[in-house]
């Protein structure tokens, strides 16, 4: 099913998977309406519920240039508060979304689009794309995460090279130091996230769930802490989740029937 076609956000809503696709020319500049577009786009999925969330762009050459420089340079102090209070609600909404998601990222992903890409589970670019936070150039900093989620992702050093500098990093640069994870020929790359997708809607969502916690848990707490958190979770699946259907079907020998 394909909705709101032809406004600035677009979705894609096929079984389990909700496709989150930006669509404002030229560059998908993350303006209100996108913002807008970006919260119908996990209210759609809250009320399926998804198990998927792809985000990806319509235009050729961008994912999303990132914040709109126009509508910033126009308002006051307070507006411009409130501009990025917006945003950083639509990133951290879809970071936090219980839902597994993919970036599909082919052309530019700059500033708040890479931002977004990195708020994103996992992250699909294509060879021709090209990612980075330029905003030291513009007298700012990264103000939607960036600053947080870099260095999770490829560390202090190499995230620091990236921001001061205000660089952009190409797609084999990306995938080396795991600013991406998959990498893909030029123009593949949303194809490619919808493959990803229904492979991830193969598995248990409960326990994806519980994938991402205990990974995210490896970088705020000691090793021993993260070790008994680690405990704690694979008991709560077999308790409360699905692995009992999951351990069932393997001894049936058939494909499990994850909800």
């Amino acid at each position: 099913m394909l909705s709101d076609n032809g406004s600035p956000v677009s979705l894609h809503i096929a079984g389990a998977v909700v496709e989150i696709k930006l669509n404002r020319p030229p560059a998908n500049a993350l303006g209100p309406a996108i913002i807008e577009g970006l919260h119908k786009g996990l209210d759609a999925a809250d009320a399926l519920p998804a198990k998927v969330i792809v985000v990806s762009s319509a235009l050729p050459g961008f994912f999303a240039a990132g914040a709109d420089i126009k509508h910033m340079s126009t308002v006051d102090a307070a507006s411009f508060g409130a501009y990025g209070d917006a945003l950083r609600g639509a990133v951290e909404r879809l970071a936090n979304h219980p839902a597994v998601s993919v970036a599909a990222v082919d052309g530019l992903a700059l500033g708040g689009g890479l931002e977004l890409a990195m708020a994103c589970s996992l992250r699909v670019a294509g060879s021709s794309a090209r990612l980075g936070l330029p905003e030291v150039k513009l007298g700012l900093i990264p103000g939607a995460g960036g600053t947080q989620r870099l260095p999770r992702l490829v560390g202090r050093g190499r995230s620091l090279d990236i921001m001061l500098t205000g660089r952009e990093v190409d797609a084999e640069e990306a995938l080396r130091i795991g600013l991406v994870d998959r990498l893909v020929p030029a123009g593949t790359a949303l194809d490619t996230a919808r493959e990803l997708a229904r492979e991830l809607c193969a598995a248990s969502s409960p326990a994806q769930r519980a994938v991402v916690r205990t990974v995210d848990a490896a970088y705020d707490r000691p090793l021993s802490e993260g070790l008994r958190y680690e405990a704690e979770q694979v008991n709560e699946l077999f308790e409360r989740g699905e692995a009992a259907e999951g351990l069932r079907a393997f001894i049936d020998k058939r494909s499990p029937e994850f909800v």
